[in-house]
């Protein structure tokens, strides 16, 4: 508490002041916390001032509160590329990064429990001239003052996404992807990246932490067999909360032939509990593609969960147990190439007769991007699930380009999107099927434009080599894992 103290009060966070008539004092409290290792010890305990903002009123005390972060996909393109191009990156850690946000509203304070001044100061507050934990526009504030900062370095902004910052210098690229008080730094230029952090360390207070090990909760393990990012510490705390941790092990994350929509099993009473479970197992699927599908059905089931969902949600910890330390393989394979693969079911979800898009891009021969989604709408045919589902590939694979484009990767030649569905293609390329595409929304038929403008290409290929496959129905053990085993996963903790 002394040393958040120490920093709130050597940044100038506040001035005291006299409480005016009918002004909105915002109360604040003490938040403890930890901060792990790789390894899961600690390493250190942390205190944190937070105000109570949600007592704040929208359009007094604050205005614009949206502050971005970067993409889970756009740090996984980066590694791929850290990876493929052998360029050195680095992890660094901004100290207090909410406090050096400014304030353009007044806003108003208690002063700090167990440090109210006393005497004549005692009945005085803060007014905040820097943003703080908990202000509903401190987000806003810290993102803006960064953003500024490193603009004036030479940073410019991606628009692919805003909190990917890239610059090119004379002898090569640099490229930032910040979240929060994380950042991550990688280029060809290792002069540039080297006088990056020391202009970040002239305006904030940073920690420089080498390589990257442990960001956002990853573990970050370099090999001889590349780097790989896994979730070990999270998954097995996953498993001992639930009590999981004798239980034997499943060889896949769902049944075969799931079946969740008839009457069987009682409604659970906490609701809450499945839906926080369900919640930790989808930040799992950030390294772990092979629970995609399965997280995202029993996800479907938030409203009114029962016991047979709930039963499902654990086999998926118990599929997890098998290798709780398996995770995503970065390998260089010497390209920065786009390659993509889209499918769907049809019509699986049996309450609604709805189908589900799959699709899994590379970069640089190495998983970045993955989804499994339910559709929207009802489709009538097979080839229009995949049709669909191809629009959602296509609007993956542009992102895709535009991103490397500003990173300085030019693609010429079209990014193939691999579909084993040859009606969807023939739609695609020939959209000429009137009465078959006529009830297809206007924004799917722009994958012809796509194909026209040589963005993407659309071979076939059989459905046994069709990696999105995974991500569209519960499959058997063993294409289960052979069609794992074609995402790149490995388990750096297993015995050789």
């Amino acid at each position: 508490m002394d040393e958040e103290m120490s920093a709130l009060i050597s940044r100038g966070t506040w001035e005291l002041v006299e409480v005016l008539p009918n002004a909105d004092i915002v109360a604040c409290r003490w938040v403890f916390t930890l901060k792990f290792r790789a390894n899961g010890t600690i390493e250190r305990y942390k205190a944190h001032l937070v105000a109570k903002g949600f007592t704040q009123t929208y359009g007094v005390d604050y205005f614009e509160t949206f502050s971005p972060v970067a993409r889970l996909n756009s740090i996984r393109v980066l590694f791929s590329l850290a990876v493929n191009l052998n360029w050195p990156m680095y992890q660094m850690d901004i100290k207090n990064a909410f406090l050096y946000g400014d304030l353009n509203e007044t806003v108003y304070m208690e002063q700090p429990p167990g440090y109210v001044t006393q005497g004549e100061k005692q009945r005085m507050v803060c007014k905040l001239k820097k943003a703080i934990y908990g202000l509903k526009q401190s987000p806003r504030a810290r993102f803006d003052k960064f953003s500024r900062i490193i603009g004036e370095f030479g940073f410019l902004r991606c628009q692919a996404d805003h909190s990917v910052f890239a610059q090119t210098t004379k002898t090569g690229m640099i490229v930032l992807a910040v979240y929060v008080d994380d950042i991550l730094i990688t280029g060809s230029d290792s002069d540039r990246i080297e006088e990056a952090k020391t202009y970040l360390q002239k305006h904030f207070v940073t920690k420089d932490l080498g390589r990257p090990r442990y960001f956002l909760g990853i573990e970050i393990a370099h090999s001889k067999h590349g780097v790989s990012l896994s979730q070990r510490k999270y998954a097995c705390d996953l498993l001992q909360e639930a009590g999981l941790l004798g239980t034997k092990p499943v060889d896949t994350p769902m049944n075969s032939n799931p079946d969740f929509w008839n009457d069987d099993g009682n409604y659970l009473k906490n609701k809450t509990k499945y839906r926080r479970f369900v919640g930790k197992l989808i930040y799992l699927t950030v390294t772990r593609p092979d629970i995609s599908f399965a997280v995202g059905l029993v996800s479907q089931f938030m409203d009114k969960p029962r016991s047979v969902h709930w039963e499902a949600a654990l086999r998926i910890l118990k599929y997890i147990k098998t290798s709780p330390g398996k995770g995503l393989l970065f390998k260089r394979h010497g390209h920065v190439k786009i390659e993509t693969y889209s499918d769907a079911d049809y019509a699986g979800l049996k309450d609604d007769r709805k189908s589900t898009s799959g699709y899994c891009t590379y970069v640089g021969g190495n998983l970045v991007t993955w989804r499994s989604k339910k559709q929207t709408t009802v489709a009538r045919s097979n080839a229009e699930a995949e049709y669909r589902a191809m629009a959602h590939t296509t609007r993956e694979i542009l992102w895709l380009k535009n991103l490397l484009k500003e990173l300085g990767f030019m693609y010429d030649d079209p990014v193939p999107m691999h579909c084993d569905n040859q009606a969807a293609i023939h739609i695609a390329s020939n959209p000429v099927f009137h009465e078959r595409t006529k009830h297809i929304e206007v924004d799917c038929h722009f994958i012809h434009e796509a194909i026209l403008s040589q963005k993407i290409c659309t071979p076939f290929t059989s459905s046994s080599e069709q990696r999105a496959y995974i991500f569209t129905e519960a499959l058997g053990s063993k294409q289960f894992n052979f069609l794992s085993n074609k995402l790149g996963m490995i388990d750096i903790f297993a015995p050789a």
